[in-house]
């Protein structure tokens, strides 16, 4: 299993993000470079959209596909992200709107992380967020009309460069240092 996990954020809708990852063009992308599956978090009023896109009938490109609204911590999903030789899980990816928490979340799992700024916010914040992230080689930012080549620079990059050390500690283990993450 190869997973895409895909997170919009739970408050805000993100209605952009959410038709660009269920686009087939999109869905190719994923076929061509072995995913497997593609796991949505369409947070706020997105259901029906997911679930118009299901009931549609258009190609999955050999996706198996799913999606929920709302859990109190995807922890669980974004972990399903991570390599693991007992249940044959291959690294995978997360692409997540640009909200600080879920960065540092994916920051943490040391797997490529795709963070897509949401234009229509009040502010700039998540584009702030994401420039300065991706400037420290931390993550890659994405605009949702460029989602396929980000996908491209996330695979060709290694893990390592995603979570650049400082010293002998990465990134995200030093800010769960400082924050007091339990793991």
């Amino acid at each position: 299993m190869k997973l895409c996990f895909v997170t919009v954020g739970a408050t805000a809708s993100f209605h952009k993000l959410l038709e660009q990852v269920l686009s087939s063009e999109f869905l190719e992308i994923l076929a061509k470079r072995h995913y497997t599956h593609l796991l949505i978090q369409y947070g706020k009023d997105g259901q029906q959209i997911f679930q118009n896109f299901i009931d549609s009938g258009q190609p999955h490109h050999g996706l198996t596909l799913g999606g929920f609204d709302f859990q109190p911590s995807i922890d669980a999903q974004m972990m399903m992200t991570v390599e693991r030789e007992v249940v044959h899980q291959e690294r995978g990816l997360i692409i997540c709107h640009a909200g600080s928490g879920t960065v540092l979340a994916g920051l943490r799992l040391g797997v490529p992380l795709i963070v897509v700024p949401n234009p229509d916010l009040a502010d700039n914040h998540q584009q702030e967020l994401a420039d300065e992230l991706e400037e420290g080689n931390y993550v890659i930012s994405s605009s949702v009309k460029d989602l396929g080549s980000a996908i491209s620079r996330a695979e060709t990059q290694k893990s390592e460069v995603l979570s650049i050390r400082t010293g002998t500690t990465t990134l995200a283990e030093s800010m769960s240092d400082e924050l007091s993450f339990l793991d």
